[in-house]
């Protein structure tokens, strides 16, 4: 592949889904970059768009291809877009389909092309056939990151977790860890580039170096060395699973404070039929457990939690158990999902399916159950002066600022609202909350960044 493309194009990208695919689309706009294609913000000033798709549950789909539709609608002889690509997780799984149903798509990026985007922006590309990813990228791959203040570090590709509900293996492929070696190389390069906060994530993070020999403390030796050879702030990890759990990378949380006291530990349910229906390990008392232990070994840890409701054969005391599980476990966050039959997926083809409007019912009774159990979290905090990642101007408001405590993931934890101070974006600062919400909190910053850790 030639380092310099044949002719040079203004280049837009749109990135869906979870922030394993944001790192994706990092490397794509790193390799664009690299080979002078100019990367544009703005859709009106592009001349090829790369529309990076999601293929986790129907919605995700659906807004693919809302995303694709829109793009392929701006494609025209007098100027405007010239070429349209599709990239990701839909290519691996429906790339024919969608060569066949939507024409104005020019070129295809399946999961293990993404250092191939360049080329494909130039010449472009049939779909490939349905199947599973299996590279993995490293270090070496240039990445020109969109986010600001943290970055993702993706520790691992793929998964093998025999989840009945979840199509991912069918095109993620194969759980395959990435090297120590590799993955501190990468962090040094975002710690150069100015990120404070490191955000580790897989398909299942904790399973990470198994693969490798590294037996059940493959994530505890990571973040040992990342923590040994960087100076984050802030390193977290995303996301748990509940039977991979290293006790001792709790400890390593209660002792250290530049591992973030908080854990996402997606259980999907309490019931044991349905955990049971789902292939998934445990069950609510060792669920309790197990968040009674983080608790005790992590004091003052935030703990997230994400559920399906409306999986096959859920009936209301099923959900009543589950309601009463969140009740008990008391997340300070919490996500929803309404039960999606992938095709493919053994949970497809289970009878007894739950009404939609039933499922959407439950979906809404769950986060309302949820409702007082974060603001109580959250009115907890009141008064309290904590070490807040500033991310920049509200998007509502140019007069007040936003960010995150340790206790909040990007993205999906809500944020803090600072009404009263100013302190850089992408920096620490030290602010005392003074109101709380369901979702957000509001702080004033009270110290600048300098010796705030």
């Amino acid at each position: 592949m030639s380092d310099a493309p044949a002719s040079r194009a203004r280049v837009g990208l749109i990135s869906l889904g979870c922030a394993k695919n944001l790192v994706d689309s990092e490397i794509m706009l790193g390799e664009l970059r690299r080979q002078g294609h100019e990367i544009v913000a703005d859709l009106d000033e592009a001349e090829m768009v790369v529309v990076n798709t999601c293929a986790f549950i129907d919605e995700a789909k659906r807004e693919s291809i809302d995303a694709i539709l829109e793009v392929a609608a701006r494609k025209g002889p007098d100027g405007g877009v010239r070429k349209l690509l599709v990239a990701g997780c839909m290519v691996n799984r429906y790339g024919p389909e969608l060569a066949r149903e939507i024409p104005e798509i020019d070129g295809f990026v399946g999961l293990d092309q993404l250092r191939e985007v360049g080329t494909i922006v130039q010449i472009g590309g049939d779909a490939p056939p349905p199947a599973p990813s299996h590279l993995v990228f490293d270090h070496t791959a240039p990445r020109l990151l969109t986010t600001r203040g943290h970055a993702y570090l993706k520790v691992a590709e793929g998964c093998d977790n025999p989840c009945t509900f979840c199509a991912i293996p069918s095109w993620r492929g194969r759980f395959r860890s990435r090297t120590i070696a590799s993955l501190v190389a990468e962090a040094r390069e975002l710690e150069a580039a100015g990120i404070t906060e490191l955000c580790l994530i897989a398909q299942d993070t904790t399973r990470y170096g198994e693969d490798l020999g590294l037996g059940r403390h493959g994530l505890l030796r990571l973040v040992e060395a990342l923590l040994a050879g960087t100076s984050f702030p802030w390193i977290r990890f995303l996301y748990a699973y509940p039977t991979t759990l290293d006790p001792e990378l709790l400890r390593l949380m209660g002792s250290e404070e530049r591992l973030c006291s908080y854990l996402d530990i997606p259980l999907q349910h309490s019931h044991p039929e349905i955990l049971s229906a789902m292939r998934r390990g445990g069950s609510a008392e060792r669920y309790l457990r197990l968040l009674d232990q983080a608790r005790e070994l992590v004091p003052g840890i935030h703990l997230r939690s994400t559920f399906i409701v409306g999986f096959p054969g859920e009936t209301e005391e099923q959900f009543a158990h589950l309601l009463d599980f969140v009740a008990r476990a008391r997340f300070d966050h919490l996500g929803a999902f309404v039960f999606s039959a992938e095709e493919g997926t053994p949970a497809a083809a289970l009878s007894d399916p739950v009404p939609k409007a039933v499922a959407r019912r439950r979906y809404r009774q769950l986060l309302r159950a949820q409702r007082p159990i974060a603001l109580a979290s959250r009115r907890a905090l009141v008064g309290r002066r904590l070490p807040v990642l500033v991310e920049g101007t509200c998007e509502e408001s140019e007069h007040l600022l936003q960010g995150r405590h340790q206790g909040m993931a990007p993205e999906i934890d809500g944020r803090i609202l600072i009404n009263d101070g100013v302190a850089p974006a992408g920096r620490l600062a030290l602010a005392e909350i003074t109101e709380a919400h369901p979702s957000d909190l509001v702080a004033r910053i009270v110290a600048p960044a300098a010796g705030v850790a």
